[in-house]
């Protein structure tokens, strides 16, 4: 399984079989200016919540690529609206089959609007299990306590969680989801794009691994294989 970022909490996820992006926010990310959109062509589009830093690219990647993207009622929806075909509408309990296996959504902390002001529904989160691992993709999230029965029920191998603070948990409650999470490997994301949610990385790691849990902050345009 390859892992890319492309900035924010946009990362891509290469399985046997498909390739799967989460929450596209790239081009408006000056970070992210190295990423070359127009080269994306996912399988699958997963969308957390419709807040502008987590679907800015959604509608082009899905049009170029014709990716499936996946997301709640509200936010597909709307995007099947704007002109995207190929939609897969679901919420929050739910699991849907595809290509690489299966994905199920899970409740977040957050809130959710899209880019015009439309309500956004709940904001989520995913777990994701294919043939080589499974691995929950929080989405914009403060630790809660149901992240006990997602560890329990889904028992994932690692998670991609928050650690800036300001508008998600900060890295002492990503610690804690971790745990709760039951999960040893942890990708950082939505961390350093704005001034109020830059972190000191070596004190993110540090605090990380006096629980036993390895903090993998990427860089951007890097790949990693787990």
């Amino acid at each position: 399984m390859n892992i890319t970022y492309f900035g924010h909490s946009c990362f891509q996820v290469e399985t046997e079989g498909a390739k799967i992006l989460f929450d596209p926010f790239i081009r408006p990310n000056p970070l992210a200016a190295s990423i070359d959109v127009a080269k994306l062509q996912p399988d699958c589009i997963l969308i957390s919540h419709g807040h502008y830093d987590h679907v800015a690219d959604a509608e082009e990647i899905a049009n170029s690529s014709n990716a499936r993207l996946i997301a709640n009622w509200e936010i597909a929806t709307w995007f099947e609206k704007r002109g995207v075909k190929n939609t897969s509408p679901m919420n929050t309990g739910g699991t849907v089959a595809t290509s690489f296996g299966k994905v199920s959504m899970t409740a977040a902390q957050h809130s959710s609007s899209l880019p015009d002001g439309s309500y956004g529904g709940n904001p989520n989160g995913f777990i994701v299990a294919c043939a080589e691992e499974r691995f929950y993709y929080s989405g914009d999230t403060d630790v809660f306590g149901d992240m006990h029965l997602i560890g329990k029920r889904y028992q994932p191998q690692f998670a991609f969680l928050p650690i800036g603070d300001h508008f998600t948990m900060d890295v002492f409650g990503a610690c804690e989801a971790a745990q709760m999470l039951g999960v040893t490997k942890v990708i950082g994301m939505h961390f350093d794009t704005f001034p109020p949610i830059r972190i000191d990385h070596e004190k993110a790691k540090q605090l990380f691994a006096e629980k036993g849990i390895e903090l993998l902050l990427m860089k951007i345009g890097e790949t990693i294989q787990l």
